[in-house]
């Protein structure tokens, strides 16, 4: 699907400004905040903010592990989707895990 990131970046790689609007992202501390940012990327992102995310990340395994390990919240439509995208079982993600912990939670 985006096998092909590399070539696809023409200048900086940039994630949209939109996607972040209540940052400022000129002191944005884009390590530490990568779980939000891959999130917003899943969420509403375009072809060019996954480019970004892949040059800011590490790559496509960089970004598959943010999302499994890190992201804390996801529709399930855009579990579905990241399972797809990015070979993942739904079983191996942190917010699956986290969604059925508090479903869990809330029936008892």
């Amino acid at each position: 699907m985006w096998s092909d990131w590399k070539e696809q970046i023409k200048h900086e790689p940039k994630v949209r400004h939109s996607l972040l609007w209540e940052y400022d992202l000129c002191s944005f501390d884009w390590q530490y905040m990568r779980a939000l940012v891959v999130e917003r990327v899943i969420e509403r992102g375009w072809d060019e903010d996954y480019y970004a995310l892949f040059a800011l990340y590490g790559g496509m395994d960089g970004v598959r592990r943010i999302i499994r390990d890190e992201v804390l919240i996801l529709s399930d439509k855009d579990i579905a989707f990241v399972c797809t995208a990015f070979n993942l079982k739904k079983e191996d993600l942190k917010c699956y895990i986290r969604k059925q912990s508090r479903q869990a939670l809330m029936n008892s």
